[in-house]
């Protein structure tokens, strides 16, 4: 029992450690890690997606966004999700030739990940620990920005486009100046 109490302990003292975006790691469709960490100093727009979802289109605002903003200091990054409707059942394989046939996607792409409930993903267990079960996905298409110190700014619904105002403004915001 003591072991167990301990075990506890030890692990939500672990958690509380991670203080940063930073702290986090997916695995990449393409093989290999994407470490959040190789992005410090940069933006990062983090978003669960799906291949078959009424909201799949935004993966053509994703593309522009990246295309405006990439070299001007903003990540956008793909997490692939089958937790809401099912509407993610490929492989990776399938999710990677999906993106690039239909969307011309050339952002980072994780592995398919869970992004709620207890299996989910450490970043998104960490985010809704962050920013409390408000900010948590409700849907495919959810929004996260990391700023380029890896603390969460915002983050913006399924409805909320990619290239709605307040997410421009807020991306804007965090280039570095003269660079949008």
């Amino acid at each position: 029992m003591i072991n167990l109490v301990m075990g506890l302990f030890a692990t939500g003292a672990a958690a509380s450690q991670l203080s940063s975006a930073h702290d986090f790691s997916f695995a990449s469709i393409e093989g290999g890690s994407i470490n959040l960490a190789d992005y410090k100093g940069k933006a990062i727009l983090l978003v669960n997606t799906a291949s078959f979802c009424g909201f799949t289109k935004q993966y053509a605002d994703l593309q522009k966004i990246w295309d405006s903003y990439g070299e001007k200091g903003l990540v956008v990054l793909a997490v692939p999700s089958n937790d809401f409707g099912a509407q993610e059942p490929g492989s990776k394989d399938d999710i990677k030739q999906f993106c690039q046939m239909q969307y011309g996607i050339d952002f980072p792409i994780t592995e398919k990940e869970h992004v709620k409930g207890a299996d989910a993903h450490p970043f998104y267990k960490w985010a809704r620990q962050e920013l409390g079960m408000v900010a948590a996905p409700k849907w495919n298409f959810h929004k996260y920005l990391i700023g380029p110190d890896g603390k969460l700014v915002d983050w913006f619904s399924t409805v909320t486009a990619p290239n709605a105002p307040k997410v421009i403004q807020a991306i804007e915001k965090l280039l570095k100046p003269g660079t949008h």
